[in-house]
């Protein structure tokens, strides 16, 4: 059985990588649902039906552990689909807000993410409850948080790395630090956004603010799960191979997956 990744759009693939480098001996289905995306800007309901309907198409095609390597549906959707829509005998699904969550150790924090998953507030409930159990109180904790509503059109358009993104790493950076100027701790709430992270370092240039970005995190996170879930992993398959799907045009996906190395995806269509 191979191991299913979700994403809304391209941000998964730098869950995947980091995966795939942690654990290179599995095999892989990744699903991008690219023709939707972004997930960042839609209600509730819309991110749930999409996502839900992507965990069941992976459970069609035999993945027994579902990765939503995407933050807006592990905020969204996540749990409602783990407690109403899956059998957990049959199949796993989590998410990466909570291994985010469990690498950050800050009384300052501050957190850049779509405007789906700020709304959700899922990062302050869980740091919160993390801190109170750790220190007993959330009294002095700080989290700070900053909707980048152009980071994702950005990326996904290919223009990440241009002059214009420039402006709106600044606005959305200078509004975070605005909120509170001792924030030591930023977490990039999005998969996507580790593809700034250049600029991103490039503007905060000699402060020693910690950026947390959650490849590494998940993909060790996983690796722990499979460790305490035998009966899981010994089920998957180990060929270390790895099959893409995109519910857009293959061509225009593995252009833009390039930075990835050679990718070749076919195409997934889901009913509205």
């Amino acid at each position: 059985m191979r191991i299913g990744v979700f994403d809304s759009g391209y941000g998964g693939l730098t869950i995947l990588d980091a995966i795939r480098k942690r654990l290179p001996q599995y095999d892989y289905l990744y699903l991008g649902d690219n023709a939707r995306a972004p997930y960042g800007t839609r209600a509730f309901e819309t991110i749930y039906h999409y996502t839900l309907s992507a965990v069941q198409y992976l459970q069609e095609q035999g993945c027994r552990l579902i990765i939503l390597a995407c933050n807006t549906a592990s905020a969204k959707a996540l749990r409602t689909i783990q407690q109403h829509d899956i059998d957990p005998s049959i199949v796993r699904v989590l998410g990466v807000i909570r291994p985010t969550v469990e690498a950050v150790r800050s009384h300052h924090i501050g957190i850049l993410a779509t405007p789906g998953t700020v709304a959700s507030e899922s990062y302050v409930i869980e740091l919160r409850k993390q801190y109170m159990e750790q220190n007993g109180t959330i009294a002095d904790l700080t989290i700070s948080q900053q909707a980048c509503p152009m980071w994702v059109p950005l990326i996904e358009a290919g223009e990440h790395q241009g002059k214009g993104a420039d402006y709106f790493v600044d606005k959305y950076l200078s509004a975070l630090m605005a909120q509170d100027p001792l924030i030591d701790t930023i977490l990039l709430g999005c998969t996507h956004y580790p593809l700034l992270l250049p600029k991103i370092q490039a503007w905060m240039g000699s402060s020693p603010v910690r950026i947390v970005c959650q490849g590494e995190i998940v993909a060790e996170s996983l690796a722990d799960y499979l460790d305490r879930r035998t009966e899981i992993e010994r089920d998957l398959s180990r060929k270390g191979t790895c099959l893409f799907l995109t519910t857009e045009s293959p061509d225009k996906f593995e252009k833009f997956a390039t930075f990835f190395g050679t990718i070749k995806s076919q195409k997934v269509e889901f009913k509205s």
